[in-house]
């Protein structure tokens, strides 16, 4: 089932999913009429003027919208693979009269991504309001999404034998680079921004695999909304702060929820929420913690990472997931925390332990587990500077240095 956002409506019993294709650059709010506005209505005056695209000039850039180009379709209306005339590799997502994404979403999301700019977040190209248009443009990420690379692009876990299948570094590697675009989000110089829509169709992955988040219409900034209070429920199915539907208070501990679903996710190649399980299993929070409370969480993990990943690794990932998944904002870490958490369970999968002819796997995995680590990993100031700086996009495979 695909994750549907809630805005300000109460959950029908029978909802279905409407869409089983690509979801790209983020979805929308569900059941929701596109907010009307005339032809000449202005928007706000702290809109970045300088990123606006003339609709000439998208239409041009995507053949007049021509259907070979369309890459995802969803609640949220269209989006087009383009060609600037600049020779610019773009996605254009084209908001459709009726149900697209609405003008406050269309709207935030243009302030947020006109302020900040990392490698580890997608970047905002432009932006077209005319004619009635709502059409943002964004730097095309060639792999699509998280979700589509971990399981097929329709939605079904099936395994693709066309698909490029990711190992255990990779995905962790991509786990890294959400967690410093999110820790960046919240702790920037733009100041506090909460995601508010974190889950694996918000991560996109560029030709390299580099990931980056994606998707800020629901976005708030903690600094002029600082009690982060909101009115009705706003978010996907699945991926809600169990505290967030007794406060409505949506903080930065909420985006760590989020995340530490997607973590499972990424473990263990299913959707955060599947009804065509049994009750008990429908959940993949519920169900993770369930094996994580036994000890045996590998017991769910993807069939494809079986004896691929080192017993101390896979440890680690679940502390961090359940640390993440605690039922109290309080008891959740930050992002900053998580992201040293991940850096140190990637470090645990690369070591290399020496061993003797006579010495089996078993043996090997039992050391393993017993080797202290010391690991040198930067401050918070450091990782904010350093992501600030390096905006030029890398093949996100550099990690901490570490010591055994």
């Amino acid at each position: 089932m695909q994750n549907k956002r809630i805005k300000q409506e109460p959950l029908k019993k029978g909802v279905s999913d409407q869409s089983s294709a690509v979801l790209l650059y983020g979805g929308t709010s569900f059941n929701k009429k596109l907010t009307e506005r005339s032809v000449n209505a202005s928007l706000p005056p702290n809109l970045n003027l300088s990123l606006r695209i003339s609709f000439a000039d998208i239409k041009y850039a995507t053949k007049n919208f021509d259907a070979k180009f369309l890459v995802g379709e969803g609640g949220f209306g269209k989006v087009y693979k383009g060609t600037l005339r600049s020779g610019m590799k773009v996605a254009v997502k084209r908001s459709e009269p009726g149900h697209g994404q609405g003008l406050k979403e269309f709207e935030t999301e243009i302030i947020i991504l006109s302020q900040i700019r990392h490698r580890h977040l997608v970047s905002l190209i432009g932006y077209c309001d005319e004619e009635s248009e709502l059409i943002l443009v964004y730097e095309f990420m060639e792999k699509g999404t998280l979700r589509d690379q971990l399981y097929h692009s329709n939605g079904n876990p099936e395994r693709s034998s066309s698909r490029f299948e990711l190992s255990w570094k990779q995905r962790l590697e991509i786990c890294i680079g959400a967690a410093r675009g999110l820790h960046y989000l919240h702790t920037g110089p733009a100041g506090g921004i909460i995601h508010h829509d974190v889950k694996s169709t918000n991560i996109l992955l560029n030709e390299n695999y580099v990931a980056k988040v994606g998707d800020f219409g629901l976005s708030k900034s903690g600094l002029s909304d600082p009690d982060h209070f909101t009115m009705g429920v706003k978010g996907s199915f699945g991926y809600l702060d169990p505290e967030y539907f007794k406060t409505l208070r949506f903080t930065e501990k909420s985006d760590v929820y989020s995340f530490g679903v997607v973590l499972l996710e990424v473990l263990c190649a299913r959707p955060a929420v599947d009804n065509s399980l049994l009750r008990e299993e429908a959940s993949l929070a519920e169900w993770g913690m369930l094996w994580q409370r036994k000890g045996q969480l590998e017991k769910i993990i993807d069939p494809l990472l079986h004896g691929k990943i080192k017993a101390s690794s896979l440890k680690k990932f679940a502390e961090i997931s359940e640390k993440c998944l605690k039922a109290k904002a309080a008891e959740r870490p930050d992002m900053h925390e998580v992201l040293w958490d991940l850096t140190y369970a990637l470090q645990l999968q690369e070591i290399t332990i020496d061993r003797e002819p006579h010495e089996d796997s078993s043996t090997n995995t039992s050391l393993e587990l017993q080797l202290p680590v010391i690991c040198h990993l930067p401050s918070t100031r450091t990782l904010i500077e350093e992501e600030d700086a390096q905006i030029k996009e890398d093949d996100g495979s550099n990690t901490t240095a570490c010591e055994v």
